[in-house]
Order: C-alpha cells, then structure tokens, then sequence
C-alpha cells in the first residue's frame, strides 16, 4: 500500500475542487423566491468554496457535509481565516445519510457533487430531509445540445455513462417531487479558473511519480482537461433550482 493518496497530491490547498465561482453561487442563490432561513444544509461541500460564499451572504450557520476529512478541515481553516467560523458546521458523513442527520432543511445545496450517489438517486434521497416549500439548489453535469464531438461523448460514456441533458434532468427533479422554478449553466472561464488552470500543471508533475495510481489519476485529469478544450460546448454544469412540493 502507498501513502500517496491522489486526492491530496491533485487537490491539496486548492480553493475550487470543481468548475464554479462565487459570482454564480450568489448569482443562483438570487434566484430563490425568498431568502432562506433556519437550516441550510450543503452536501458534497468538499474544501467549501461555495460554503462560505453562501455562509457569509446570508449570515446563517451553514451545515456542511462531505465524507472527506482533509475537505472540512481546510473549510474550518478557511472560515477561521475569513473570520465565519461561527457560520459553518462541518459533518463528516455520506450524502446519502442526510435525512438521518437532518430534518425539515428550508436549503439544500449541492454544487456539482450530487453524481456521487447519483443524481435522480440524490434527488429523492434528499427529499424526505427538505420541508415541504423548502428548496433544493443542485448542480449537475449535463449536456447542452444533441451534438456532440465524438471523442467527447467518448469520454463521458465512458467516464460518466448516466450523463443526461438539461432538459432530462429537469424531468428527473420533477419525478422527484420537485418544481424547478430556474436554472442557470456555468460559464466556461469557471472551468478554467482557478480550477483547471491550478490543476492541469500539478497533473503534468504527477505523470512520472512512483506510485502508479498517483499517475494515472494525473493522466485522467490531464485527459479531462483536453476533452473540455475540445468539448464545442457541448456539456456544462447546470444549477438546477428547485421547491419542494
């Protein structure tokens, strides 16, 4: 077994471990009808970019959820530094045991890591823990037109097989017992930066190290990158904001 885990030596001390920005976190959360209250919840919330966006916004305790500790514990560092660390809650836990933990949540978020369990599966996991009123704000990988470069859909059938369209998952949310009120598509320079302009050189100085999971792991993300250059906007991340019946 190698100490070398791909995760730290890929992501370690990035702000962005996904496309994003504040802007469009704000800009989405504007999108609700009424300002939340009470108990708002982020699931998938790794190093917590959008965490604290949203934390210091609307001045509420932000309960944040993710499965891997290195994630939160640069979000507390983060919020200490940012000077809101009353404002964020950190749970180590899985997505999927939400509503075990939480009960009528006025605001679930989610920012592109619902695929983890699945995104129809997240959707009516979530349900039960949102109130009903309450509104769910999700992510997801999505196709953006019918045509698409070959070696794209390539790597996403390979690489994510369930990716649907924009329109497909609006269909799954309101299958799910949701009323999608808006949604809104990340523009491409949040891809790039600070997220794949950090990542694609760290992934170029992993390619000859020992540990062969490390490398591969580099060759993947250097490989994903590419596709997206090539990509003709043809997917992207779309919020999907949503109320709960």
């Amino acid at each position: 077994m190698s100490n070398a885990n791909p995760i730290d030596l890929l992501f370690g001390g990035m702000e962005k471990l996904g496309p994003g920005s504040d802007f469009d976190t704000l800009k989405v959360l504007d999108m609700l009808p009424q300002s939340p209250h009470e108990l708002i919840v982020d699931a998938g919330c790794g190093a917590g970019r959008h965490t604290l966006a949203l934390a210091n916004q609307l001045q509420m305790i932000v309960h944040a959820v993710d499965s891997y500790q290195p994630f939160l514990a640069s979000l507390v560092q983060r919020a200490k530094e940012a000077g809101i660390e009353h404002l964020v809650q950190t749970h180590c836990m899985d997505m999927a045991d939400i509503p075990n933990t939480f009960q009528q949540i006025d605001l679930l978020w989610s920012e592109g890591a619902a695929y983890n369990i699945g995104f129809p599966n997240a959707l009516k996991t979530w349900y039960s823990a949102v109130k009903p009123g309450g509104f769910a704000v999700v992510s997801e990988l999505s196709w953006l037109r019918s045509d698409v470069p070959a070696d794209v859909r390539q790597f996403f059938n390979a690489g994510y097989p369930d990716m649907r369209s924009a329109d497909e998952n609006r269909a799954v949310a309101e299958d799910a017992g949701y009323s999608v009120l808006a949604t809104h598509t990340l523009p491409r320079e949040t891809w790039v930066e600070g997220y794949y302009d950090i990542l694609e050189p760290r992934a170029q100085g992993l390619l000859d190290h020992p540990d062969k999971d490390v490398r591969a792991f580099a060759a993947e993300t250097i490989e994903e990158i590419r596709v997206f250059g090539c990509s003709e906007d043809s997917y992207g991340y779309v919020f999907y904001v949503m109320e709960r019946a």
